[in-house]
């Protein structure tokens, strides 16, 4: 063989490889999971009934993992407390931990499941993976002993993490996350003392993990796509549907949108606590969603996706800042919306151009209903400023939404279901921030994939008539900077929010 056979033969060989070791494509599964609860999450059990309850789970999350894996998915994501539920203390959660070591041990559980103690509950998911060849990520909770030469040692001298795994279609456990924003109710769980930014390389991409209310954050979210460059976002949840801004498959397909990056939500399934809506959500458009209030069965979902999705490069306050102010003189009126105080104005005409402003913030709409309805009123509302219910986190949103009634008190309602259709919109705002995530939600709680897109310039806009009626149309954004330095004092009335949305949390 002359040298520049042998130099061809080379380059084939490793263009070959390269060809064969990444995809430009893959098959992305989620599954909503009706989880199985104990009966009782106030009191300790045994070890063993721990182990019974959660094998329950995971012979339900066996049969979709085993399903997703014959439809061709290369990675299932399940749920956020999918394999024990919820509502425990530190006591009662703890017969349902195992120790989860760094992922750097390299270690298949499938193969030596005794390595580090008794872990029947990786070693389950673990063969799961390996026997079907597929990533799987799951949600389970991680222990770690501490003592008092460690001052933040909890008193009962261990940590417990709510905790996402993945393991490779190998089995091997690559990746395990420690879920940095924990939500209201979540004191049977640590914070970690850093905030941890994972992530794990595939064939098929680069992949970020974060877990339900990390969403809302700056880290690790954002850092994940900003700073490490993720191609799509691994995403438990356990979400608790809140209209008309953060419905699960609306929030979470808008923040795939708004940061250009795949997006794989899987959430428990139950309809008694709000808790349903899971989907596999590109940056363009939703590619796959599912939200169901009146069954008690979960759902799996399968879609393909770009390993490497292109997004589109966004000013969100161009167009808004080179807009004059429109309609002005209209009635200005307050409303609540998720215990938020917005500034409203109420559409009056079948079509118009509406500008309204609150703070910093001015929000401007073009539109046409396809006919003004006497039995419904829309109003553009605009907010500007700290929420302080569940969390602390401060908020830009420009929205277009149906009142619940032709009361313009009740604009900001949660509504589910509306009559009103729109042949067109335009929407847009003078935002402070580059993080702004578009939302469109539709009658009845659907989406409107290849209905609408943003331009460069920062307008959320129609591409046709909708094809259902109008619940909202949203550019939420985050002022992540502004959290922890905003003048205000919320703390009397963040309590009794709170208690409010507690409240309120418990009854369903």
């Amino acid at each position: 063989m002359t040298t520049s056979q042998l130099l061809a033969y080379v380059a084939i060989s490793v263009f070959c490889v390269v060809k064969v070791s990444s995809q430009d494509t893959f098959i992305a599964a989620v599954y909503e999971h009706a989880v199985i609860l104990p009966d009782a999450t106030l009191i300790s059990v045994p070890r063993e009934e721990a182990l019974v309850l959660m094998n329950r789970n995971l012979d339900v999350l066996e049969g979709a993992i085993t399903s997703a894996a014959k439809q061709g998915a290369h990675i299932i994501v399940t749920p956020e407390d999918g394999i024990y539920g919820w509502k425990f203390n530190r006591e009662s959660i703890y017969p349902y931990l195992e120790d989860i070591p760094d992922p750097q041990v390299d270690w298949i559980p499938c193969n030596h499941p005794n390595r580090f103690g008794h872990t029947p509950v990786q070693e389950r998911l673990s063969c799961l993976a390996k026997d079907n060849s597929i990533y799987v990520v799951a949600n389970i909770g991680d222990k770690k002993p501490c003592n008092a030469s460690d001052p933040q040692c909890p008193p009962d001298g261990r940590y417990q993490y709510n905790t996402n795994v993945v393991f490779d279609s190998q089995g091997k456990l690559v990746a395990r996350y420690h879920k940095q924003n924990l939500f209201m109710s979540e004191d049977q769980f640590n914070v970690p003392k850093e905030p941890e930014v994972v992530t794990f390389n595939t064939t098929f991409g680069r992949f970020g993990i974060i877990t339900c209310f990390d969403i809302l954050f700056h880290d690790p979210a954002v850092t994940l796509v900003k700073d490490f460059h993720v191609d799509t976002i691994v995403f438990p949840t356990a979400w608790m549907n809140v209209l008309p801004h953060l419905s699960a498959i609306e929030f979470h397909s808008a923040w795939a949108m708004g940061m250009g990056v795949n997006f794989l939500a899987s959430n428990t399934h139950h309809p008694s606590k709000k808790m349903t809506g899971s989907g596999i959500y590109a940056p363009d458009s939703p590619r796959a969603f599912y939200y169901d209030m009146k069954t008690k069965e979960g759902k799996l979902l399968l879609s393909q996706l770009d390993s490497h999705p292109k997004h589109l490069v966004v000013n969100w306050t161009s167009h808004a800042r080179g807009t004059e102010a429109l309609s002005a003189g209209n009635q200005e009126f307050k409303g609540t919306v998720f215990f938020d105080g917005f500034t409203f104005v109420e559409l009056k005409g079948v079509t118009g151009n509406y500008t309204v402003c609150q703070k910093e913030l001015c929000c401007h709409l073009s539109y046409k209903m396809s006919e003004k309805r006497s039995d419904e009123i829309y109003a553009l509302g605009a907010f500007d400023g700290l929420h302080t219910v569940e969390g602390s986190y401060h908020l830009q949103i420009c929205t277009l939404l149906k009142c619940k009634t032709t009361n313009l008190h009740t604009c900001g309602e949660s509504v589910e279901t509306a009559s009103t259709r729109f042949d067109m919109f335009s929407l847009s705002g003078s935002f402070g921030t580059q993080y702004v995530f578009p939302e469109v939600l539709l009658s009845g709680i659907q989406l409107a994939p290849g209905e609408f897109q943003v331009s460069s310039d920062g307008r959320l806009f129609s591409l046709k008539p909708l094809s259902g009626p109008v619940l909202t149309v949203t550019l939420f954004g985050r002022m992540y900077e502004k959290d922890h330095t905003t003048n205000a004092s919320p703390d009397l009335i963040s309590q009794t929010l709170k208690e409010k949305f507690a409240a309120s949390a418990l009854k369903h």
